[in-house]
């Protein structure tokens, strides 16, 4: 008996073949024009990413955002905000992969799942730092070909919408009990 005799079919499709998570916080060192008294503010935008597979167990994030600072200085009397890029570079290991994917070619869809934030900001003891901690998350899939076995009905019916009986007849309605549900908290 051969493969096509036991009606079962190969079909070729794109699928997510590759998943991964990272979690990750960065410490980074802003330098303002002047001694900080006190912080403010502070604050992440202008989130960037691009996502690029690196090889069949990694995932590679480069990306950037601004860390604006508001920080008081002159004991206090005055106030400015400093704001500085930041560039990183993630690699996110691929936890779930399908090893027998199909061709090189490759999608990688990579979700945020936390933005860039400030968890916290303070003055650096020692000269005139600013030290931001920042948290990120993401969420990597890889889109590929693989192939799936599906098994064939035998008598290849094809069911038309007109064959579908969608309507509900008096007796099954008969049949329905109102107080199913009502009955509950009596009990």
């Amino acid at each position: 008996m051969s493969f096509l005799d036991q009606q079962y079919r190969e079909i070729i499709t794109k699928a997510v073949i590759g998943k991964g998570r990272k979690f990750k916080q960065d410490t980074n060192y802003i330098t303002p024009t002047h001694r900080p008294s006190s912080i403010l503010g502070c604050w992440i935008i202008n989130h960037h990413y691009h996502a690029k597979l690196i090889n069949d167990e990694t995932v590679e994030i480069k990306g950037s955002y601004d860390a604006n600072v508001w920080y008081a200085f002159n004991d206090n009397t005055k106030t400015e905000v400093v704001s500085e890029r930041v560039e990183y570079c993630d690699k996110i290991p691929l936890s779930i992969r399908d090893k027998h994917h199909l061709g090189d070619e490759c999608e990688v869809i990579a979700k945020v799942i936390q933005q860039p934030n400030c968890l916290e900001c303070t003055i650096e003891t020692k000269g005139n730092k600013i030290k931001v901690d920042v948290e990120r998350e993401f969420l990597v899939e890889v889109v590929g070909e693989t192939k799936v076995c599906v098994k064939v009905d035998p008598e290849g019916k094809v069911y038309d919408d007109e064959e579908w009986d969608l309507a509900i007849s008096d007796d099954e309605l008969d049949s329905i009990d109102p107080d199913f549900l009502a009955n509950d908290e009596e009990e």
